[in-house]
């Protein structure tokens, strides 16, 4: 029988890693519209959305979150397909759940996600109301399928996330809540991250902290004042981009080398790649995550499997991927094996 989740957190020592990031993966891949961002592959293509299930497990991730992100009745109703709601979450969590259960030495956990419904108003109380029917219905959803816990992620109001953690909590779930903090630092209705994350382990959270918007140097700061602020676990998936304090969210970020016309001048979501970290970047970030105590580590949009890897081997995990980490001795040029050919390796210098 699988470990569950409040079983893993309890060793400090063992990270629980969870890989993020199917939006972009997918739209990559070429099976997502950017800008909507509805995760209609999970009917579209369930292979599809099994195989990114299967790599990132592959590359250390213990959890499976299935790809109901954006899966939400407004979503829907915004691209017109609001009749294909509950059949579109009930896929992506089948899909999760045979994923996981294809004989992995270490059988990952499965997550129902609830995210940012975009209609929340604190100014307005009938959204409270739209919000908690979507997500009564999507975690009730997720439980009939028979998840491990609720992700309820990219929340950028302590209200909606505290509306969240009533319906996971009504259901009688594990609740892992993260927000996501934009530019000036603070949620939009008011509270600096740290407060609303004690606000959220006083309504009875198992894991709280941040993903998304935030690449690790400017997501690392705000994790450390709520490692100090709460008892329980920490989450952190930063997105795998080189923010910084003077653009400190993904929507911030503008490439001034670039010579062909961006639309609005603004590289999100679809002209990122040149801010992108690399894997050792990645590797640092998990090690200073783990050494201010975060407990549930990972990343977020931009995330790929070669990136998770990376982030398991840098806290001491030899995932399956592992198998085809990098041998640069074996290179032909820059490598260190003797029998390689030396007039090859006299010449790396000039290649």
């Amino acid at each position: 029988m699988t470990d569950d989740l409040r079983t893993r957190l309890a060793n400090p020592d063992d990270p629980v890693l969870c890989a993020g990031g199917y939006l972009f993966e997918l739209e990559r891949r070429g099976y997502l519209t950017a800008g909507s961002f509805v995760p209609e592959v999970a009917l579209e293509h369930p292979e599809v959305l099994k195989q990114v299930y299967r790599e990132f497990v592959r590359a250390g991730s213990d959890v499976i979150e299935a790809f109901t992100y954006n899966a939400h009745r407004e979503k829907m109703r915004l691209i017109g397909k609001e009749e294909l709601l509950e059949p579109l979450n009930r896929s992506a969590l089948r899909t999760a759940r045979e994923v996981a259960a294809e004989g992995w030495d270490r059988p990952p956990l499965v997550a129902g996600n609830i995210s940012n419904t975009n209609i929340y108003d604190p100014e307005d109380p009938a959204t409270a109301d739209q919000v908690r029917a979507m997500y009564t219905e999507m975690v009730g959803w997720a439980k009939e399928e028979g998840v491990d816990f609720i992700l309820a992620e990219t929340l950028y109001y302590r209200g909606e996330a505290e509306i969240a953690m009533e319906v996971i909590r009504d259901a009688d779930l594990p609740a892992v809540i993260t927000f996501g903090v934009f530019a000036d630092g603070r949620l939009r209705d008011g509270d600096d991250p740290a407060t609303a994350a004690a606000a959220l382990e006083a309504a009875g959270a198992d894991v709280v902290g941040l993903n998304c918007f935030r690449g690790p140097a400017t997501m690392l700061p705000y994790l450390e004042a709520i490692r100090a602020a709460v008892s329980i676990p920490v989450a952190g998936l930063a997105v795998p981009y080189r923010t910084s304090p003077n653009e400190p969210t993904f929507f911030n970020m503008h490439d001034h080398c670039c010579s062909v016309h961006l639309e609005e001048g603004r590289t999100f979501p679809t002209d990122l790649e040149p801010f992108l970290c690399n894997r050792h970047e990645v590797a640092d970030y998990a090690r200073r995550a783990r050494a201010i105590g975060v407990d549930y580590l990972g990343l977020c949009c931009g995330n790929a499997p070669h990136y998770m890897r990376a982030l398991a081997e840098a806290v001491g995990r030899t995932p399956p991927a592992s198998r085809y980490s990098p041998e640069m001795d074996k290179h032909f040029l820059f490598g260190t094996d003797p029998s390689l050919k030396r007039h090859n390796r006299d010449f790396a210098d000039k290649a």
